[in-house]
C-alpha cells in the first residue's frame, strides 16, 4: 500500500493542509501528480480516487485543501480576501514548500480553472495539464446548466425556478429536484448513497463557494460571474488534455469551447460519466491520466 504524509504549509497567515500519496515500489521515471480540486471551497476528498495512481502506476500523487476549507479551514473572512490571485499564489507557494518543481498537474472543475490561471502565468515545472471538466466561459456553463434542467420532471423545473427566485434552495422540492440533477450530472449518485469521499467534501466546503460561486451550481452570483478567459488560454503551452463525462454538467459543448482554444488540447470524453467521472467511472478516469501524462514524463 501506498505511504500517505500530511503537512501544512505556512501561507496567508494561516495553514494549507496537503496530502503526499507515496508509492510504495515507486517506477522509475514517474514525476508526481499534483492535483487541484473544485469549488471554489469543494476540498480534496472526493478527487481521492486518483490517489491510486501510487499503487497502480508507482507514482507520488500531491493533493491540497486549498485555503479556506477543509482542513485548510479559516475563521471568517471579508469577501475581499477571497480572489483567483490568493489561490493562484498559494499554487505556487505549495510548490516551492514541497520541492515539486518538475510535475504534471491535474484540475478538476475550479481547480481546472485555477490551473488554466496558472499555466497562463507561470508553467515552469509543469509537463502536462489534464483539465477535467472545467469551463473557459462561465456563461456557456451557466447556459447549459438551463439546457439540462429542462430535462427534469417539470415539477423540478418549477422548484428550481422559484428557488432561483427566492434563493432558498433548501426548501423541500428544491432540494428533490438539485438532488436529481447531482444525481445525473455531477455525482453520479443520489444523496442517500454519497460515498464518504464526497460526504467529507461537503462537509468541509468553505465560506468561498458562497463569495466565489453563489448559493448553487445553476447560477453564479459570486466573483466568477464575469469568467472568461477565452483569449487567455491561447497562450498556454504546456501540454494538455481535456477529460470529462457525456453526462457531465460540464456538457461537451462547455467543455469543446475550451478544447479549440487551448493550443494543441487533447479530450477524453467517458461515456455515461458525470461531472465526478472519477466517483462513477474510476477505472477509466485513472487509465486516461495515467495514460496522459505517462507520455511527458
Amino acid at each position: 500500500m501506498a505511504h500517505i504524509t500530511e503537512a501544512y504549509v505556512d501561507y496567508a497567515g494561516f495553514k494549507t493542509y496537503c496530502k503526499i500519496v507515496e508509492p510504495d515500489e515507486p517506477a522509475a521515471g514517474k514525476k508526481p501528480l499534483l492535483v487541484l480540486h473544485g469549488g471554489p471551497g469543494a476540498c480534496h476528498n472526493c478527487l481521492l480516487t486518483y490517489a491510486q495512481i501510487a499503487d497502480r502506476y508507482g507514482r507520488t500523487v500531491v493533493f491540497y485543501d486549498q485555503i479556506g476549507c477543509g482542513k485548510s479551514a479559516i475563521p471568517h473572512q471579508e469577501d475581499d480576501f477571497y480572489t483567483c490571485d490568493l489561490w493562484i499564489d498559494e499554487f505556487y507557494t505549495v510548490r516551492r514548500a514541497l520541492g515539486l518543481d518538475d510535475i504534471h498537474l491535474f484540475g478538476n472543475s475550479w481547480g481546472g480553472m485555477l490551473g488554466m490561471l496558472c499555466m497562463m502565468k507561470d508553467d515552469t515545472g509543469v509537463n502536462s495539464f489534464v483539465i477535467n471538466s472545467s469551463p473557459v466561459r462561465i456563461d456557456t456553463w451557466l447556459s447549459e446548466a438551463r439546457r439540462l434542467i429542462q430535462y427534469l420532471p417539470k415539477d423540478m423545473q418549477e422548484a428550481l425556478e422559484e428557488a432561483e427566485r427566492t434563493g432558498d434552495y433548501d426548501a423541500p422540492a428544491a432540494a428533490a429536484a438539485a438532488d436529481e440533477y447531482y444525481k445525473r450530472h455531477v455525482m453520479g449518485v443520489y444523496a442517500a448513497d454519497y460515498p464518504q469521499e464526497i460526504i467529507d467534501s461537503n462537509a468541509g466546503t468553505g465560506e468561498c463557494y458562497m463569495v466565489m460561486q453563489g448559493a448553487s451550481e445553476f447560477v453564479c452570483t459570486g466573483k466568477l460571474k464575469d469568467w472568461d478567459i477565452r483569449e487567455g488560454v491561447k497562450s498556454i503551452r504546456v501540454p494538455c488534455m481535456a477529460l470529462s463525462g457525456t453526462d457531465d454538467e460540464g456538457t461537451p459543448y462547455t467543455i469543446k469551447e475550451g478544447v479549440d482554444l487551448v493550443p494543441g488540447c487533447e479530450w477524453t470524453l467517458i461515456q455515461g460519466a458525470p461531472h465526478l467521472a472519477n466517483i462513477t467511472h474510476p477505472d477509466e478516469c485513472l487509465a486516461a491520466v495515467e495514460g496522459f501524462i505517462s507520455r511527458f514524463d
